[in-house]
């Protein structure tokens, strides 16, 4: 018979519980069996002293089963792809729709905004009418008639996982390797995956600032899912300015629009394609990586992406016409100001969480969970890493409720955006793959 004391104790000693014993300990942070105190022993047991990989393995595993795991009975494979966070990451929007206009189905559980960085399920709320809570009738219903649903975890998906993450959060904890590997990955599994893509961030506007701690993640990432059963690899991508123009929600459900609809291409196209190409390659849907890749591209370029993304909003309750008339439902703040460079220089730096920081400070995101957002707030056309501007020309747009918060972000903006007499080199957007 376990106990939550025998198990701190052999965490305590550098020994690994056993996979029995995590599944003990899981079950008793999902029924209440465990109790806060115990709960935070454990976190602070495994940040100090770790899990090893087949400890890692096994909470992981323990968390995801202690709620309700999906399965599934589609002609062709589940997939998803998860972001470890950074600003102006809007490649949910495109990727999902356009991995399912190539044959895969996509049930994508995704979360709120967190810090400085963007959440994708708070975008898709800038939608009106659209709702990320399904039941799991409407859940399958949708990802039959769309091929994807990005949706938000409901109360039985992996209950262990919210409960250890919220004390987490109050005993300093938050950093622990292992516990961030379980806490995405139980999640992530409970949908039922055949095979997952990590993007794994690192940069200014990421978590992760420097390339060990991102490589660190990556691989203990890929090595557990794939130990779990789960065809996984990572790319680890640039964050050192954000990914597309653009910070705050609908704002960015804008830039994928562009995107889907052939109006842009850019980073946020590479990124999807590079993101899907493995995914399909990994699955079989794809001779390799590159074939994918282009597949990807190809379903975004021809509009099959936006017909699957019109068809999802439809079936989460959004406007059945959304991809035609996106402009007109999305809303629009009360104060646009243009804010331009007051001498001729290249932006030579970018601090990515000052930014995103900003967008929160005007309302875009939360300081604490009981936040209201205003969908509507944000920054917009931000001045590319190593673009050469005149004086005069924009840095970015502000998008406020207020003249007041429009101040505000204008000094926090000039302080985030930094500009030379000299040209940068910029850093490729995809740094490496793992797995």
């Amino acid at each position: 018979m376990s106990s939550a004391r025998a198990i701190i104790a052999k965490l305590r000693q550098h020994e690994t519980p056993t996979a029995a014993e995590l599944n003990w300990f899981a079950q008793g942070l999902a029924d209440g069996g465990v109790t806060d105190a115990q709960a935070g022993a454990f976190a602070m047991a495994v940040c100090l002293n770790g899990l090893g990989d087949e400890g890692r393995v096994g909470l992981t595993l323990s968390m995801r089963d202690s709620g309700r795991v999906l399965h599934w009975d589609l002609p062709g494979p589940v997939l998803d792809k998860h972001s470890t966070g950074g600003v102006g990451d809007c490649v949910s929007l495109a990727l999902a729709p356009a991995l399912a206009a190539c044959g895969a189905f996509v049930p994508m559980i995704s979360g709120r905004g967190l810090g400085h960085t963007g959440g994708t399920l708070d975008k898709l709320d800038a939608i009106p009418g659209l709702s990320t809570q399904l039941s799991e009738a409407r859940l399958r219903d949708t990802v039959a008639k769309a091929g994807c649903a990005i949706i938000g975890a409901s109360s039985d998906i992996a209950p262990a996982d919210k409960r250890l993450y919220a004390v987490r959060d109050v005993t300093a904890t938050v950093e622990s390797l292992d516990l961030i590997t379980a806490s995405i990955l139980s999640k992530k599994l409970a949908a039922g995956l055949a095979g997952l893509v990590l993007d794994v961030k690192v940069g200014s506007g990421a978590f992760m600032k420097d390339m060990e701690a991102a490589r660190a993640l990556a691989q203990a990432l890929v090595k557990t899912a794939n130990a779990a059963g789960c065809k996984t690899s990572a790319l680890i991508t640039d964050m050192s300015q954000p990914l597309a123009p653009a910070l705050g929600n609908a704002l960015e459900v804008a830039e994928a629009m562009r995107v889907l609809t052939g109006q842009v291409r850019g980073p946020l196209v590479d990124l999807s394609a590079a993101l899907g190409g493995v995914l399909l390659a990994n699955a079989g849907l794809a001779k390799d990586v590159q074939d994918g890749a282009n597949a990807i591209a190809a379903a975004i370029a021809d509009g099959r992406a936006a017909e699957r993304f019109g068809t999802m909003v439809g079936a989460m309750g959004g406007p059945v016409q959304f991809v035609e008339n996106w402009p007109r439902f999305l809303p629009e703040a009360t104060v646009i100001r243009e804010i331009c460079a007051r001498e001729a220089a290249y932006v030579s730096a970018i601090d990515g969480e000052a930014l995103g920081l900003a967008v929160v400070d005007l309302g875009g995101g939360r300081a604490v969970e009981t936040d209201l957002i205003n969908p509507a707030v944000g920054l917009s056309g931000i001045a590319r890493l190593g673009t050469y501007l005149a004086k005069g020309q924009p840095l970015a747009v502000i998008h406020a409720a207020r003249p007041g918060d429009a101040d505000k972000a204008e000094d926090a903006l000039r302080r985030a955006i930094t500009l030379g007499p000299n040209a940068v080199d910029v850093p490729e957007l995809i740094t490496e793959r793992v797995g």
